[in-house]
């Protein structure tokens, strides 16, 4: 199977997550095993997040944290840019009133913390910079979005 992905070049994660949002899509959790699956979800994702913070030395996250430019650009793309792309999607004419509330709720919103390292490693970026910037926007998030 790896051989295959490889030779196609499809990422493993990628495959994995389509195939999660598909199988979400076709047989949706209900009632208690909503539950679970909620929980397997925060499981998942506080693994993932621990093993990629648990590869980074203090230096390379420190060494992160200093990458002022990316965190400053991080912060304009996601409390400037997206939310006036909102804005402008929102106002398109005869779009539905629910649809153009959801974009706009959508482009308000930082970024996942475990999206961005995820995306950030599978790309072989700067994963201690994506790390610190996501957790940076989404600490800012919490007091930037309710003024936006």
């Amino acid at each position: 199977m790896n051989r295959l992905l490889s030779r196609l070049n499809i990422d493993p994660y990628l495959l994995l997550l389509v195939s999660t949002v598909g199988l979400a899509s076709v047989l949706p959790a209900r009632g208690v095993w909503a539950d679970v699956a909620g929980g397997m979800a925060d499981a998942g994702i506080a693994l993932l997040f621990f093993l990629h913070g648990a590869k980074l030395s203090r230096e390379a996250i420190l060494d992160g944290a200093r990458a002022w430019k990316l965190h400053l650009t991080v912060a304009c793309l996601i409390f400037v840019l997206f939310p006036l792309i909102g804005l402008g999607v929102s106002a398109i004419p005869g779009l539905e009133p629910s649809l153009a509330t959801g974009v706009l709720f959508l482009t308000l919103l930082p970024s996942t913390v475990q999206s961005s390292i995820a995306f950030t490693a599978i790309a072989g970026g700067n994963v201690a910079a994506a790390v610190c910037s996501a957790s940076f926007s989404n600490l800012a998030g919490i007091f930037l979005t309710p003024v936006l």
